[in-house]
């Protein structure tokens, strides 16, 4: 067998395995011992690099910015748990609901609101879900645009800091996880705005697809209902600002941060005396359900990378990445390109574990700047949370969506949300500055 060939044959059957259902985590690791052994028996991959493994094993697990991952998950599910994610949707709600799609546009608010409270997809998406949806539905909202703007906002958490997402991208990079935090901010805030300018187009061209609530299902008294929406807006952008604050001031790193809003989080749910042991078990299970998967994937794709490098399938992926025509924007191309269809059948951490890895040394090799490269697989990764037939937010939504909302209601309603991602993604790959603008210089 041509030596030259194990490389790129082991990259086949790794993801041949992935899109037949085996777990990724177990493809990338028998892939790897399968073709370490066929490189030994044909005298081309030395046996003593397998050694490095259960170092390199080790590294992952004293890798304290990793530890950010559950502390940051651990955050969202226990706002999710307690139900204020609930209190936040229900207030926010009555105080839009006078306006025509008012109701939609607080989705939009509470989605960025529970992206930077939480930072994770799945407990955004299915909140808005049961609390929001029927609401909409009963009050006349088109059924595409309610399941669209749910799913759309509810993926806010994966580009809006602090973002899971973002801390594995930044690991992967190789980068500060404050600077991709930074960068995230702008295009994130942004990308909300555009979502709120869209629910408020057809708001104003279709009133009958997003009314405004009828006068007795508005509240009587607005200044009681203000008072209620400071109360309980205030403690969860208090613990935004100050996870994010101490990140960005300098003061604590993500880790750090992480711990604190954790802590945060149940000081949260006790003032509202919601801190019950059934609550916290339950963000304790999804923590740890969380953690171990991307544990399990770490190390399927350490092993995979070694062996692939090994191989010498890493010059191969460099030197067909790096002599693309066009150069930086042929691999910026092929890069968005591949993320964005991978997107349609994997989750981001697998993604981020098989795919950065093999374009992050092309990408420094160009000169491209990292952390704009980070931000812009991040939104292009959201992307392809909302694109059918396999985008996880739709399967979240139709988990918890009525009967009488189709999955035809569910993926027609996001892809004016997908036109509106694409754009996003556009303007910041044309303009840098919006992700450099509120990093430090040097």
């Amino acid at each position: 067998m041509n030596e030259d060939l194990l490389g790129p044959l082991m990259f086949v059957v790794a993801f041949a395995l992935i899109f037949s259902g085996y777990p990724v985590a177990f493809s990338l690791g028998g892939t790897a011992l399968i073709f370490a052994g066929i490189g030994i028996s044909l005298d081309i991959f030395e046996f003593n690099l397998l050694y490095a493994f259960p170092q390199r094993t080790f590294g992952i697990l004293s890798n304290t910015l990793l530890l950010a991952v559950p502390y940051f998950i651990f955050m969202g599910t226990m706002l999710e748990k307690s139900k204020l994610a609930e209190d936040l949707l229900t207030t926010i709600g009555a105080l839009f609901g006078s306006l025509r799609g008012g109701v939609a546009l607080a989705v939009v608010f509470v989605g960025a609101l529970l992206a930077a409270a939480t930072g994770v997809v799945g407990a955004s998406v299915v909140s808005m879900g049961l609390i929001s949806l029927p609401v909409m539905l009963r009050y006349g909202y088109s059924k595409s645009l309610s399941a669209g703007v749910i799913c759309a906002s509810g993926t806010l958490g994966q580009i809006i800091p602090p973002s899971v997402v973002l801390i594995v991208l930044a690991d992967q990079l190789g980068i500060s996880v404050g600077d991709l935090f930074r960068g995230a901010l702008i295009p994130g805030l942004m990308l909300a705005g555009m979502y709120a300018l869209y629910v408020g187009l057809v708001a104003l061209v279709s009133r009958e697809s997003a009314p405004a609530l009828p006068p007795e299902a508005r509240p009587e008294n607005m200044r009681a209902l203000l008072t209620q929406v400071v109360w309980v807006m205030l403690p969860p952008l208090a613990l935004i600002f100050l996870v994010l604050g101490s990140i960005f001031a300098g003061i604590a790193l993500p880790t750090e941060a992480g711990a604190l809003g954790s802590v945060g989080a149940m000081a949260l749910a006790a003032a509202n005396r919601r801190l019950t042991w059934s609550s916290v078990k339950a963000a304790l299970d999804e923590t740890a359900k969380l953690s171990a998967m991307v544990l399990f994937l770490l190390i399927g794709s350490t092993a995979f990378a070694l062996v692939f490098r090994g191989l010498y399938g890493d010059f191969w992926i460099e030197e067909l990445l790096t002599n693309l025509p066009g150069g930086r924007v042929g691999l910026l191309v092929v890069a968005n390109l591949v993320v964005f269809l991978l997107g349609f059948f994997i989750d981001f951490f697998e993604i981020a574990f098989i795919v950065l890895p093999l374009l992050v040394p092309a990408a420094t090799a160009l000169g491209i700047d990292l952390v704009w490269f980070g931000v812009m697989l991040g939104i292009n990764l959201q992307t392809s949370f909302l694109t059918p037939p396999f985008g996880f937010s739709l399967f979240y939504l139709r988990g918890v969506a009525p009967k009488e909302v189709s999955t035809g209601d569910i993926y027609r309603g996001v892809v004016p949300f997908i036109v509106i991602q694409a754009i996003a993604l556009g303007l910041v790959i044309q303009f840098p500055i919006l992700v450099r603008w509120l990093i430090p210089e040097g």
